[in-house]
């Protein structure tokens, strides 16, 4: 009755009021409508907040979308939050699995006006990257993940290339797990491990030695060998010059009718044949001093090539031995069914920016059950325990549980007698429906990006690097740190479909991949 009341009472005053004021009230009600619908996407943006201790150096940084809000962690949990930004419809930031990768205190977008972006650490080289930058409230960038300016910069000398970053289209957050899949370390191999890097750089450094000493004596033979043919040439044509003289002065011997002609036709003939026999001695002479020389070239090649291989496994050894105390990232993925292996060689990239990563493990897997998903689940090695390692998980998309996934992988043996027995903190294992991303390359740890969800931030960008091959070697020629690499960018990247699967850019190695580090 009441409410009947007052629709009559408001009816009569609109009457009252007429058009003009009809239009009036309409527009306050839009405005009182309007201006609650905002207030509450304001509330929703979270506050930055730091832990009540002290923060040790970050492990990993979860963004989540649905909240817009950016958590970083350390071996103990927590340390920093922020509300962000993440990219506006069209051009959603990518929800998946990243690393930083780059830092610019500084920085100016190459692809939108030069607009600033302090603080900047990117995660893909197409552009992706988390700065600082203004928070409306609500997802509104062009793929980035804008954090506020203050917060970027605090935390801007807090962090390391190669941390984790996880973008995340819901909460999440580290679980502590334990299982037997998780790489253990071996304490005596981690102790012994500095010992083995000088005594294997040292057996490197000596078999370059040797393989250069080898490689200089094979030259020399071949460049001294290498005139040995136009020197047989010349004696072989004096000795037939000086055969066909003999026979001449034969021919002017039978011809000879006078005492007087054979005598000088003796004498003709007697100069011939002691020219030939000369021809025929110093060509002997040649060709047995030749087989020797021939002999040292084929001798000097085998030795030269036998010194690279030595050279070639002690590099290795020596090498492994250095990224021995490198964390460990994994990536196992059902789509590829590959495990594939990065470490951080800490050797600044040829190309500018960034730092290489050692790629050179990458072997097929076992998943059982291939056809079901597995989910995308990040385990990281948070902190050193008395047994081993403590370890945590990610889930970002939970098709099948994390426990679940490590049950269904089989790592190779080989792989693990060559990674887990030194597995430091910071190390990680990520399992994933999804094949890496053409995004991940030699300057990147892992790239890898849900394809069931939007990817409108990847539409535009294209690597900022340019497209070039790079080769070098082992790097104990030239007094590099002994991690050498051949890596291929690919100049024609495919476009990215910013809202289904299908069309997304997939990660191929530019080249063979070996079975050895080099």
């Amino acid at each position: 009755m009441r409410n009947l009341m007052t629709t009559a009472q408001s009816t009569v005053a609109m009457r009252r009021w007429g058009p003009p004021g009809i239009v009036t009230l309409a527009a306050m009600l839009a405005f009182a409508a309007v201006a609650p619908a905002n207030a509450a996407k304001q509330a929703r943006q979270p506050a930055e907040a730091v832990a009540p201790r002290e923060a040790g150096e970050p492990i990993m940084a979860i963004v989540s979308i649905k909240s817009q809000q950016v958590t970083f962690y350390d071996a103990e949990g927590w340390i920093f939050r922020a509300p962000v930004s993440t990219g506006t419809t069209g051009r959603e930031t990518p929800a998946g699995v990243f690393a930083i990768i780059e830092k610019d205190k500084d920085h100016h977008s190459t692809m939108y006006d030069d607009a600033w972006m302090p603080n900047m650490q990117r995660i893909t080289w197409n552009g992706i990257a988390l700065h600082g930058g203004p928070l409306p409230g609500y997802a509104a960038s062009h793929g980035c993940v804008r954090m506020p300016f203050g917060f970027a910069e605090g935390l801007f000398d807090k962090t390391n290339i190669g941390m984790r970053v996880i973008i995340s289209p819901n909460d999440a957050a580290p679980i502590d797990i334990v299982h037997p899949a998780l790489f253990m370390p071996k304490r005596d191999a981690i102790a012994a491990a500095p010992g083995q890097i000088g005594r294997l750089s040292g057996e490197a450094e000596e078999a370059t030695r040797a393989a250069d000493e080898a490689k200089k004596a094979a030259t020399a033979a071949a460049k001294e060998a290498a005139s040995l043919p136009a020197s047989l040439r010349k004696l072989e044509q004096q000795k037939t010059r000086a055969d066909a003289e003999l026979a001449f002065a034969d021919r002017q011997l039978a011809a000879a009718k006078t005492d007087q002609a054979r005598a000088k036709a003796e004498e003709l003939k007697q100069k011939a044949a002691t020219k030939a026999a000369d021809a025929a001695t110093q060509l002997d002479a040649a060709k047995s001093a030749a087989q020797p020389k021939r002999d040292a070239v084929a001798a000097t090649k085998e030795a030269a090539k036998a010194a690279a291989a030595r050279k070639a496994d002690a590099v290795k050894a020596a090498t492994d031995a250095k990224l021995a105390l490198e964390p460990v990232s994994v990536y196992i993925s059902r789509a590829t069914q590959k495990l594939y292996v990065r470490r951080n060689t800490h050797k600044p990239a040829p190309d500018g920016g960034g730092e290489v990563f050692d790629t050179s493990i990458e072997v097929p897997v076992a998943i059982r059950n291939p056809d079901q998903p597995l989910g995308t689940h990040i385990f990281t090695a948070m902190a050193k325990t008395d047994t081993g390692l403590r370890w945590s998980v990610v889930t970002i998309e939970d098709s099948d549980n994390a426990r679940n996934a490590l049950d269904r992988i089989t790592i190779p043996q080989e792989v693990l007698d060559r990674i887990a027995p030194t597995a430091l903190p910071r190390s990680s294992i990520i399992i994933s429906d999804e094949p890496l991303s053409s995004e991940t390359n030699y300057r990147t740890e892992f790239v890898a990006v849900l394809s069931n969800q939007p990817q409108g931030g990847f539409i535009t960008r294209k690597p900022t690097a340019p497209p070039m091959a790079m080769a070098s070697d082992d790097g104990w020629d030239n007094g590099g740190n002994g991690f050498g690499f051949f890596f291929q960018r690919d100049p024609n990247p495919q476009p990215v479909n910013p809202r289904r699967r299908g069309q997304y850019q997939y990660y191929q190695p530019a080249q063979p991949m070996q079975r050895g580090f080099w």
